[in-house]
């Protein structure tokens, strides 16, 4: 039976030459490849990626056997902002307007947050069409705002947003979330019954056999030393919670044979900078393209990401950061008290308590004085279980069958 699917999200990041793709153009390109005729809806307004110039409303491409329907929409630059909540409802007016004559009829049409405002258009296009109704949740709202970003449950944004939230988890046929632990929120905040099942963040075979190298001199000036590296690799923001990781430098700056090593850029490396760029056992080095982060964590021996305790992390996370850190080889350790997953499955790491820079320290001082064939036994675990288990084939087959009931292609 031939297949189809409208994908709709605001927010989506396709693979283009300067864009290594996101989870969602890997899940539907596969799709696309199996037989199954796949059409994305998305918006221009994602200024993290690179994006076609519209100069009409709507734009359509045809990438690797995915249609993809660009719809013009405001722009915004600061993510905390009323211009950007404009933008959602934009976006919602142009996917209402926009003639939709020349699609294929979807079998199952997926919404996929953010923003939630297009429930309201999933439900509407489910009843015009007669078909599935599916709800993709990658990121929890309103919850993450209220818990990460100072809102108050009694903002009357935040009250119509869970209001959204209850509409989608009661109305959709099936829910999907990138997060283990999903199925326990809706539970808490909707009495639905809708059955909930789980897709992850995965790696792509360009991720797993292609990587850009780092120039020499870059290589000499932050990778050189012989010494035991630790590496964060990413934001230096406010939500990265990266304090742990400085003050951890600092409890073991008389180590001598361990160093600290930041890569990446933000609103606080600055601040971090005049605070502990004086400690003989940390660098800071400059940001690196996405497809070079391989080449940066192949000279490091110990990964490390970090989060503030968060109700959001009791539905388990699913980060980008986590798949790079484990297809590096190198053992994880993590500043994370949530819902375990990926790390503890694959035995190729640790947690520690978030916040607790002498845990963190400890914890270093242990890998710092293991063997080297150890070493790259736990961070071998990793990156095989990742390989095996989140594969991006391995995840569009399982999103296939959970979207469509009659799927039996083996992808």
């Amino acid at each position: 039976m031939h297949h189809s699917v409208w994908y709709i999200t605001k927010y989506f990041s396709p693979k283009t030459e300067t864009s290594m793709g996101g989870r969602s153009w890997f899940l539907l390109s596969e799709l696309a490849a199996s037989g199954v005729d796949v059409t994305i809806i998305s918006s221009d307004s994602n200024n993290l990626v690179d994006l076609p110039y519209l100069q009409d409303r709507v734009f359509v491409e045809e990438v690797q056997g995915v249609r993809i329907v660009w719809l013009k929409t405001l722009k915004y630059s600061v993510a905390k902002s009323v211009k950007r909540i404009l933008s959602w409802f934009h976006f919602e007016y142009n996917l209402v307007v926009m003639s939709k004559d020349n699609l294929p009829k979807p079998d199952v049409i997926v919404v996929s947050s953010l923003s939630l405002l297009t429930i309201f258009n999933g439900l509407y296009l489910k009843r015009k069409y007669r078909c599935r109704f599916i709800l993709e949740i990658r990121d929890i709202w309103p919850l993450t705002i209220v818990e990460e970003g100072g809102f108050s449950e009694l903002n009357p944004f935040i009250k119509f947003l869970s209001f959204i939230e209850k509409l989608g988890y009661r109305y959709a046929d099936l829910i999907i979330g990138t997060m283990p632990n999903l199925k326990k929120h809706v539970s808490q905040v909707s009495a639905t019954k809708t059955e909930v099942v789980c897709v992850p963040m995965g790696v792509s075979e360009s991720q797993i056999n292609q990587y850009s190298l780092v120039d020499a001199d870059y290589l000499k000036r932050y990778l050189s030393s012989p010494k035991f590296k630790v590496v964060y690799a990413g934001t230096v923001g406010i939500t990265n919670a990266l304090e742990t990781f400085f003050e951890a430098a600092k409890q073991l700056e008389d180590e001598t044979s361990v160093e600290f090593l930041l890569v990446g850029e933000g609103a606080l490396l600055s601040y971090f900078k005049n605070r502990y760029g004086d400690l003989p056992n940390l660098k800071f080095a400059p940001k690196v393209p996405r497809h070079s982060v391989q080449a940066v964590l192949a000279e490091c021996d110990l990964v490390y990401f970090s989060v503030f305790p968060s109700k959001v992390w009791e539905y388990g996370q699913s980060l980008n950061k986590i798949v790079d850190y484990m297809l590096s080889g190198k053992p994880v350790i993590g500043s994370y008290s949530g819902y375990p997953t990926m790390i503890n499955e694959a035995d190729c790491g640790v947690y520690v308590p978030p916040g607790d820079a002498l845990a963190l320290a400890n914890q270093i001082l242990r890998f710092s004085k293991m063997p080297r064939m150890q070493l790259e036994e736990i961070g071998g675990r990793g990156r095989s279980w990742l390989i095996k288990n989140r594969n991006y084939r391995v995840l569009s087959a399982d999103f296939a069958k959970a979207i469509f009931k009659d799927y039996e292609k083996n992808i």
